[in-house]
């Protein structure tokens, strides 16, 4: 009983945090659609900012999640990270179908949300 009044704030520390992370997330994006608007990138550049975007949010939230938790950080940081992509890839699915197709474009974007988000808890 005493372990389950333990984690309950950790798991709320931990949706606070995904909604820290989406919150820049749409702050970010904000932003690159306005510099697209103005400087007419390419679809590279707009690919390399959707990334940075990914892995930034991933590391600021992990970074507030280790910060609040103390204890074990690369592994909430972690958590935060693959959160933010399952709730990433269930929007996505739901929004455009077929939007996030090939194993190789999935596994790449896990990695580098859970990359991020550990790479957060670690350095806070």
């Amino acid at each position: 009983m005493e372990k389950s009044s333990i984690q309950k704030p950790k798991i709320m520390t931990l949706l606070k945090s995904l909604i820290f992370a989406y919150l820049i997330t749409g702050l970010m994006l904000l932003i690159l659609a306005l510099l697209l608007y103005k400087m007419n990138f390419d679809e590279g550049k707009v690919t390399i900012g959707i990334i940075v975007v990914y892995i930034l949010s991933c590391f600021l939230g992990g970074n507030l999640m280790g910060r609040k938790v103390e204890q074990k950080k690369f592994l909430w940081g972690l958590g935060l990270g693959v959160a933010y992509f399952v709730l990433l890839l269930g929007i996505s699915t739901l929004v455009q179908p077929g939007s996030m197709t090939g194993v190789n474009y999935v596994i790449t974007s896990l990695a580098m949300c859970a990359g991020g988000g550990m790479l957060g808890g670690m350095l806070s």
